[in-house]
């Protein structure tokens, strides 16, 4: 079995471990909370981490509730193609766009908010949803020498895998640890990410394969 052990040039990208994605939460992940402890325990094998934010306004476009006769989990067609509809969540400055209160979320160097702009949704931690919006994210890891990524959080089909994919087309190296991970899974969306992230290149393990 090869064992992964992280160095100076390796980050760990810890994607929205927020109240709003817990089984309680307004966009609950099914077992999202479970990962909490285990995202902690790889931070401590890190030098280098980077937690993103969802920080959505009250009146983003991708909510359900901005759109008169639709429900969440519906799809429709945006500028840039096709947009799920989600329910309310992670509303800048509200409890439920907060991280989980067990999160060490001290320990990341840099905590990256997106999906900020009303009109464009943004699941990737490198870009939004119309491919051309860059967060600044490839930025500050290439200028702080990082090649290899590590991913943990939530959701493996959506925020995760798009993040993936993102880090493979700029160029990095990128690591799915499975088990830190959990997934919404609407209509098959988690065995296309898996296929999906799998095609790009990415390398699936588990925590237990990282060594310490």
């Amino acid at each position: 079995m090869t064992r992964f052990r992280p160095t100076a040039a390796d980050c760990l990208v810890v994607v929205d471990l927020q109240n709003d994605f817990m089984p309680q939460g307004a966009l609950a992940v099914p077992e999202g909370d479970a990962v909490v402890p285990l995202v902690n325990h790889l931070m401590e094998g890190f030098e280098h981490v980077v937690a993103t934010q969802d920080w959505h306004p009250r009146d983003h476009f991708s909510f359900a509730s901005t759109r008169p006769g639709r429900a969440p989990f519906e799809t429709i067609e945006a500028p840039y193609g096709r947009q799920t509809l989600w329910p309310d969540h992670c509303v800048q400055g509200t409890p439920g766009a907060a991280f989980h209160p067990d999160f060490a979320a001290d320990r990341a160097q840099l905590i990256l908010r997106k999906g900020f702009r009303r009109d464009i949704d943004s699941y990737s931690a490198f870009c939004e949803n119309d491919r051309r919006t860059p967060t600044g994210l490839t930025g500050y890891l290439r200028e702080r020498g990082f090649r290899r990524l590590f991913f943990a959080g939530l959701a493996t089909d959506f925020c995760v895998r798009w993040s993936v994919e993102d880090a493979r087309r700029e160029g990095f190296e990128a690591v799915i640890v499975e088990d830190a991970c959990r997934a919404i899974d609407l209509e098959g969306s988690l065995a296309a990410a898996q296929t999906a992230m799998q095609s790009a290149g990415a390398v699936r393990l588990r925590a237990a394969d990282l060594a310490g």
